[in-house]
């Protein structure tokens, strides 16, 4: 953090800290700089609190192990905008992530609502190998691709932004109470 002074007046008080120390001061705060850029995490702003209705916040956690690695953990949780006292506790991304997979073998396809979007991605693939590789008539069709496995591999295996698109296209809300997903 920088302080930026353009004009400086002398006052008629007594200084707190001498001319000098603030200018030592400033320039040993010329290296710190703060990153106030909000984190993005895959399944905030998609999920709803299933006790009083909040939106579902996370939080970024890192250990570090004895032996010098360093783990990173993603808690999901109510965010408690419209019950300060809200008792929907913390879950962790991994048994977030297992849960909606879950759901998945429960919903029905057309809930999914990625046939679009697959058939896209299979027509880009084709595009791909065709024009760089040079293969001819990729035998791939929409109707061999699960869509249920599908979408457990994004949800695994995806980046964020694929999980945003795969849980933005289900037509159905998403619920997390007491460290349960459900769909309403």
């Amino acid at each position: 953090m920088t302080i930026l002074i353009q004009h400086l007046s002398q006052g008629k008080h007594t200084p707190i800290i001498t001319k000098e120390l603030f200018d030592k001061v400033q320039e040993s705060l010329v290296g710190y700089s703060t990153n106030n850029a909000s984190k993005e995490f895959a399944f905030t702003k998609l999920m709803t609190c299933g006790l009083c209705g909040s939106g579902i916040t996370a939080d970024e956690k890192f250990k570090k192990q004895e032996n010098g690695n360093v783990h990173r953990y993603v808690y999901y949780g109510c965010s408690k905008f419209r019950d300060l006292n809200c008792k929907s506790g913390y879950m962790k991304e991994e048994d977030l992530i297992e849960q909606l997979a879950e759901l998945m073998n429960e919903i029905h396809l057309d809930e999914i609502g990625m046939k679009g979007k697959i058939k896209d991605e299979i027509e880009r693939h084709k595009k791909f190998e065709s024009g760089l590789l040079g293969v001819k008539n990729t035998a791939v069709k929409i109707a061999d691709i699960d869509i249920r496995n599908y979408a457990k591999y994004v949800l695994r295996d995806g980046t964020i932004a694929e999980k945003r698109e795969l849980l933005t296209c289900m037509r159905s809300k998403i619920t997390m109470a007491e460290k349960q997903i459900k769909i309403v």
